[in-house]
């Protein structure tokens, strides 16, 4: 299989060998990228005000984490108040909804709800104009693309969640860090940046564990940068990394000795919960979940990439599919954690087999797609490898997987944690294919409209 002439557009805007027409091709590309983002943040944010504005009562996650803003809110942060949290969450982002019911000081719930629609908003808002200043621009309007037409995406705008917070740090952190390390030359400016960057990927953490992947993946880049930077040569940049990775450690370790541990005491030890624990321990089954649900969001956000692979690849990555596809329909009851796709087989239940045709029909096509996405990958390694934000992408969504691993208790997988990932498999998916043709804007835009439906069910159904 041979890439598609437009799908290596996403070169270095700096590379000499471009001529005007392909570089004037390609900010066009990017434009129409960026418009499409515009459009698709402007009808979340009107959908979630709204719902703000006319639901004004507990729904999905709110009755629960509700009890932490309040804490918070009404008794600051003090080691007493982190060790009477009840979620199991870390802080950062109840104290960030927190924030925003101490300085509105309307209703409670309400409050909270506009606080975390802000963590949006600045979120886009920043990517938006950073991403004009970046190298990549096209990947990182991608990555917001990806993120805000993913399911959960409004309803975590929307309602008390702690997701709008958690990536708001990450991405600054990402984009920032990424940005920092890849360059060739460190200045005093620069390592503000890194210092940023690194503090705003440790604030992640403490926002949603799972953001732990974010620091292996930054000492792994770091050392993968080793291709362009000598160690010997360039101890300033060297040194600059070590500080802004030691600085992004801060905030984690304080809360792990202030915690005794990742989770808060009262989830630990199943107190905070009568039926649910979360605590570390050897999981094998969770990381093949894991893996699994980012396959099956990544096929929207990579088609047509799917029917792009020929020859003997395709009839390999047809057995392999199959086959795959055989194994999960068997152990369904361990794939199908509560979410969208767990709803839609059971609806499809209702019909003789119907669910476990879907199942199947659903688990084949989603490892098809991810094989014919790591041939594209495999297929652009070249232009890849010099590709911060993409090479960055591929660590953090590998030590997301890997780290299931240590996920011990009784807490399922929902599907919305994929939700912390769809912006890595964004960067991935507008790597690989860069253009945004009518058959994708349809596959995310039907996306989109599956995210509206989500949130106002709770309006509706209540």
């Amino acid at each position: 299989m041979r890439a598609n002439s437009g799908d290596s557009l996403l070169m270095h805007t700096d590379r000499p060998s471009k001529s005007a027409a392909s570089t004037t091709e390609e900010q066009v590309w990017i434009e129409k990228i960026r418009r499409f983002v515009i459009l698709v943040f402007s009808l979340n944010v009107i959908s979630a005000a709204m719902f703000i504005g006319l639901v004004n009562r507990p729904v999905y996650d709110d009755p629960f984490n509700i009890f932490d803003v309040h804490n918070y809110a009404t008794r600051g942060l003090s080691v007493d108040t982190l060790l009477s949290q009840r979620n199991p969450p870390g802080p950062t982002s109840f104290l960030w909804m927190a924030a925003g019911v101490r300085l509105l000081r309307g209703g409670e719930l309400r409050d909270a709800r506009i606080a975390a629609l802000a963590s949006w908003m600045l979120l886009a808002a920043g990517i938006l104009v950073a991403a004009r200043f970046s190298r990549f621009p096209r990947l990182w309007y991608g990555c917001l693309l990806s993120l805000l037409v993913f399911p959960h995406a409004i309803e975590a705008a929307a309602t008390v969640l702690t997701e709008g917070p958690a990536l708001l740090f990450a991405l600054f952190g990402v984009l920032a860090w990424t940005e920092f390390a890849s360059l060739p030359n460190v200045s005093a400016k620069h390592l503000g940046l890194g210092m940023l960057g690194g503090l705003s990927l440790g604030l992640a953490v403490t926002c949603r564990q799972y953001y732990l992947a974010l620091l292996p993946a930054s000492v792994f880049f770091a050392f993968y940068q080793r291709r362009t930077h000598s160690w010997k040569e360039k101890p300033l940049w060297v040194v600059s990394v070590v500080l802004s990775l030691a600085l992004a450690t801060v905030p984690v370790l304080l809360l792990v000795l202030i915690w005794k541990g990742i989770s808060s005491p009262g989830m630990a030890a199943g107190t905070s919960y009568t039926n649910l624990r979360a605590a570390v321990g050897l999981n094998l089954s969770r990381p093949i979940v894991a893996a699994f649900y980012a396959a099956v969001y990544l096929v929207p956000l990579t088609f047509p990439a799917m029917i792009r692979m020929n020859g003997s690849r395709r009839r390999m990555a047809v057995l392999f599919a199959i086959l795959g596809g055989a194994v999960v329909t068997i152990f369904g009851s361990l794939f199908l954690q509560p979410g969208p796709l767990n709803s839609l087989i059971r609806f499809a239940s209702r019909l003789p087999h119907g669910g476990t045709t879907l199942f199947a029909v659903i688990a084949i096509v989603a490892i098809y797609n991810a094989a014919s996405v790591c041939a594209l990958l495999w297929e652009q390694r070249q232009m890849i490898s010099s590709c911060a934000p993409a090479v960055f992408a591929l660590l953090v969504i590998l030590f997301f997987v890997a780290e299931q691993f240590g996920v011990g208790g009784n807490l399922p997988f929902y599907d919305r944690y994929v939700l912390q990932l769809a912006p890595f498999l964004g960067l991935i998916a507008f790597t690989v294919l860069p253009r945004l043709t009518p058959a994708r804007v349809f596959a995310l835009a039907s996306l989109s409209a599956l995210s509206h439906i989500m949130l106002w069910r709770f309006g509706f159904n209540g």
